[in-house]
């Protein structure tokens, strides 16, 4: 999630001639304090990170190791010349995640009784039977500081006074997965402690606790880890962004509990790029916010980046925004879509117990979540001419795709006024320029009246902002 870093001056090294508790004191670039205040060590975690941790030692500066993550790079130098290439795990996220995300619900407003109440309604609101399975807790469920004798992240016994593992335990008791937040700098968004640097003993926790799904953040980044304008030779797998979460990628590797990986980097650094090569999922661009403009700007966003979906491999239009906001059914209808037909993770952000019965039908359509969690066919729906003389628009209107049933063809109108449109069954992929058709309504899971040649043009009149949904059958 994109929010607004949380400035904490006795956390910035380069406020005082001694790093503050907690703060970063050294690393490979770093131009800050290198020395701690009284009773706090600087303690190596890797090349490219030193903290400040309580301690018998003070002012101590920090010790030069080397890594061992990979071997070192004849051309690369910096951090990436040492920097691990594990790839993520092939257990989890070859389709892309149905479930809820806190956040959007709730912000900071958490509890262990708002996470098991989703989770319940999960089952009695007939998701879970339609597919949805990670619980996912977002920012502000820790303690301000780590544990001063383990050094891990500890859980706000307030917030979560039975522990996260309890919780866990409950969650998959309902026969569902569990997801946790963290950061790829040195604090949380909302200012809590970042899991940089001490990547490998967050995952070790995370995993004792039972842990699914990692949704890894991008605020509070140091100054020697932030990109230049162009990495070497424009290589965004090398970039600074990149290797921050490809160190995440080589902790996860440690554990034998299977997490799929989210990585939450807003749509930087070309992520689209090598993505895959680091997580499950990536966040294509800011946080989502309940308009109609990010419904657009999110999918011409997507449009440009499609070839870098497929198993394992999800471009993230961020959280379902249903039940928020004043978006109309129609835009509810086209979001909920739009993320089905683009196989984007499908994490609802909002208060369950709200949402209205029309809303549940559109997050539980069977037909768009079988083409979105189809396991034959990992490719997207795309872009196609629809007919001859087409108008262009922004972003564009009309889509087709194939999925182990057959083709499809989705046609959202992005006009402020019900509108007529077309296609001709031959212009679209996969069909051929012969045979005859059927239409099959995928929203109200009913065949449409007539039989169409590949000449035939379809015509239908589609209300303002919504999306038509069709799975083209052999008649």
């Amino acid at each position: 999630m994109l929010k607004v870093s949380f400035v904490i001056l006795s956390l910035s090294a380069g406020v005082f001639a001694q790093a503050a508790p907690y703060a970063q004191c050294g690393g490979q670039g770093w131009t800050g304090a290198t020395t701690c205040q009284t009773g706090w060590t600087c303690v190596y975690s890797n090349p490219f990170y030193s903290q400040c941790i309580q301690g018998s030692a003070s002012g101590t500066t920090t010790t030069t190791k080397t890594s061992t993550s990979s071997a070192p790079s004849s051309t690369l130098t910096g951090i990436a010349a040492t920097a691990p290439t594990t790839p993520p795990s092939t257990l989890v996220g070859k389709l892309p995640a149905l479930g809820w995300n806190s956040w959007n619900a709730y912000a900071c407003n958490i509890n262990e009784a708002k996470i098991l109440a989703a989770a319940n309604q999960f089952v009695s609101l007939g998701l879970k039977a339609a597919g949805y399975q990670y619980v996912n807790i977002d920012d502000c469920w820790a303690k301000t500081a780590r544990d001063t004798t383990t050094g891990r992240i500890v859980p706000d016994s307030t917030k979560f006074p039975n522990g996260l593992a309890s919780v866990a335990t409950q969650i998959h008791n309902l026969g569902l997965k569990i997801g946790i937040y963290s950061d790829a700098g040195t604090n949380t968004c909302a200012g809590y402690p970042g899991s940089l640097g001490h990547e490998t003993l967050d995952v070790a926790t995370f995993s004792d606790w039972g842990i699914d799904y990692l949704k890894y953040d991008n605020c509070n980044v140091p100054s020697n880890w932030t990109d230049a304008a162009q990495p070497q030779g424009n290589d965004w797998y090398n970039s600074n962004s990149a290797v921050r979460y490809r160190q995440m990628t080589a902790a996860l590797a440690t554990v034998s509990r299977p997490i799929q990986f989210s990585l939450c980097i807003w749509g930087t650094a070309h992520v689209w790029d090598w993505g895959a090569r680091v997580g499950h999922s990536w966040r294509m661009s800011g946080d989502a916010n309940p308009s109609w403009g990010y419904i657009t700007g999110i999918i011409t966003t997507n449009v440009a980046h499609l070839s870098s979906i497929n198993f394992f491999s999800h471009n993230d239009m961020d959280m379902m925004e249903i039940g928020n906001g004043n978006l109309s059914i129609q835009e509810q209808r086209t979001h909920f879509a739009a993320w089905c037909f683009f196989k984007s993770p499908i994490l609802l952000g909002t208060d369950l117990s709200l949402l209205s019965s029309d809303e549940l039908t559109i997050i539980k359509n069977a037909e768009l979540l079988a083409f979105h969690q189809d396991a034959t066919v990992g490719t997207p729906a795309a872009p196609f001419t629809a007919f001859a003389s087409m108008p262009t628009t922004s972003p564009p209107e009309y889509y087709s795709g194939k999925s182990s049933k057959g083709v499809h063809v989705f046609i959202i109108n992005t006009s402020s006024a019900s509108a007529t449109k077309q296609f001709t069954f031959a212009n679209v992929p996969g069909l051929g320029t012969t045979g005859s058709f059927k239409v099959h309504d995928m929203w109200s899971g009913t065949d449409l009246s007539g039989t169409y040649t590949a000449s035939s043009t379809f015509t239908v009149s589609v209300a303002a902002h919504d999306t038509v949904s069709y799975l083209i059958k052999s008649a």
